[in-house]
């Protein structure tokens, strides 16, 4: 092992998660500290693309070079550097010169300390600190759902529960941007330091951190016109028997139900009932595997996460087909290339389990309608549960039949028509086909009580003192025992009314 002389190299991970830092103010890291030009060279680099990762790193290099009493730092350089600098080539290139010139390697990352060890360098390993609350930790309690915080302006929470929640003043003094750039720092350390901490998506003028059970949006200029950082955690966590479902959906769910659309808007709960559903299914014996961006979902270690920030989503498409899950659940559904995804592996035979935003139950369905053949709709998709202020509102099920859509008077217009019924009672709702070149969603219920309104207004002026009911698609039509205008002839006008708005008749005495 080569001797040392007394001279530290920082590399790049430990000036980025702050360990650096915090082991020089503690004196556990003294002499003479050098930090390769590369370093900050990319730091540079990723700043000016607006990743938080370069911003913390330069305000990181800060100080350490600047703001440490009695601390002598000296930035290196040598020929060999590259004009294209990643972190792994900076990282190499920080080894290969902590090994030339005989010093200790300062380094947080485990690969990076074996590789030094590996050529003889001596290493300090700065670790990974104990877990300390963070500043955005401090605004949460028991009943907070979200924090929402913008420069120059009161931090807010959101508190309460899925659908029932009020918007709260946590204090009454703007936050400045320098306030907000120390809290983004912070958290863009911990995810890089801790286990459960990830940096999922990092962009021009966007960061997104899950760090445990937080979800972390953080935007900057020029993305938006000043600094802003929402956190969002779940606050219930719940089985799928505290759902309370009707047996014959849990029936459902068990033995038929493998092309499952979780819909709702934003705040009501999907995700948490999606959670809930792939526990269900991991304790029933079955793989189950998770795509998520980012992985905010707090599901046990049997079940794997994928991360679609992490992969291109036909690396996601090999993995899964090669490793074959029972379900996957797919949080959440936004483009084109996630609906493929989804279509392909359901139409390979993998349950999947589909989390997309909707206002109402149908509009999830139309989610597909452009996007796939309406024949093919039925075996993508044959559960849709709508989630509304956390609780199961409504559950739908698709069926693929050839008859006359409701309306429609002419034989000759029979079509392929997918059937949208209510599955705890087996009401039809809506009818989706196509005529022409378009494609239909027509609501059957709201046409069928309109007509049957105004079916019975005229079957009623036919028949004086009959009343009109409905059963299905069946028109019954009660009729006095002795009727003086009962007629052959009423009687044929009246079932060919009921024909006309799509109905069957039969008579009964009254």
């Amino acid at each position: 092992m080569m001797a040392y002389n007394g001279l530290y190299v920082i590399d790049v991970d430990a000036i980025l998660d702050g360990t650096a830092r915090r082991l020089i103010e503690s004196g556990e890291v003294a002499g003479k500290i050098v930090i390769h030009k590369a370093i900050v060279e990319l730091f540079y680099t990723e700043a000016r693309k607006g990743r938080s990762s370069g911003i913390t790193g330069l305000e990181e290099l800060a100080a350490i070079t600047q703001g440490i009493p009695g601390i002598e730092v000296s930035i290196v350089e040598d020929e060999r550097m590259p004009r294209e600098l990643d972190y792994e080539t900076v990282k190499r290139i920080v080894r290969d010169y902590a090994w030339r010139a005989g010093g200790i390697l300062v380094t947080s990352d485990e690969v990076q300390m074996r590789a030094a060890r590996a050529l003889g360098v001596p290493v300090v390993f700065s670790g990974k600190q104990a877990r300390e609350k963070l500043k955005i930790e401090e605004y949460f309690d028991d009943r907070t759902m979200s924090v929402h915080l913008k420069e120059g302006a009161p931090p807010l929470a959101k508190l309460g529960r899925p659908g029932r929640w009020v918007f709260v003043k946590l204090s009454d003094e703007p936050m400045s941007r320098e306030e907000l750039e120390r809290i983004a720092r912070e958290i863009i350390e911990a995810a890089t330091q801790r286990k459960d901490g990830f940096v999922e998506i990092d962009r021009l003028g966007s960061t997104i951190v899950q760090l445990g059970d937080y979800r972390i949006v953080i935007t900057r200029p020029p993305l938006s016109e000043g600094w802003e950082i929402t956190a969002v955690r779940p606050i219930v966590k719940l089985n799928l028997e505290d759902y309370n479902l009707p047996d014959k959906l849990l029936a459902r769910l068990t033995e038929r139900a493998e092309g499952i659309l979780i819909a709702g808007a934003p705040g009501m709960g999907k995700t948490t009932f999606a959670q809930a559903l792939a526990e269900f299914y991991a304790r029933q014996g079955k793989v189950v595997k998770t795509i998520e961006s980012p992985r905010d979902m707090r599901l046990p270690a049997l079940i794997t996460q994928y991360s679609k920030n992490y992969a291109d989503l036909g690396e996601l498409h090999d993995i899964l087909l090669l490793s074959r899950p029972d379900y996957t659940v797919f949080d959440e559904l936004r483009n084109d290339e996630d609906f493929k995804l989804y279509v392909d592996l359901r139409l390979a035979g993998i349950g999947m389990i589909g989390v997309v935003h909707a206002t109402t139950p149908i509009d999830a369905i139309q989610r597909f309608i452009r996007r796939v053949e309406l024949g093919m709709i039925p075996s993508i998709i044959d559960t849709v549960i709508f989630i509304h202020e956390g609780e199961v509102r409504k559950v739908y099920e698709l069926r693929m039949t050839v008859k006359l859509p409701t309306g429609l008077r002419e034989a000759e217009l029979s079509r392929p028509v997918v059937e949208v019924r209510d599955f705890i009672t087996g009401e039809l709702e809506y009818e989706i086909y196509t005529f022409g070149e378009q494609t239909m969603v027509v609501p059957v219920r709201e046409r069928k009580s309109a007509a049957l309104a105004k079916l019975e207004g005229m079957i009623k002026h036919l028949i004086p003192g009959a009343e009109v009911e409905a059963d299905g698609n069946t028109l019954i039509v009660k009729i006095p025992r002795h009727s003086p205008k009962l007629t052959a002839r009423r009687v044929k006008r009246v079932r060919k009314l009921a024909e006309k708005h799509g109905f069957e008749v039969r008579f009964v005495p009254l």
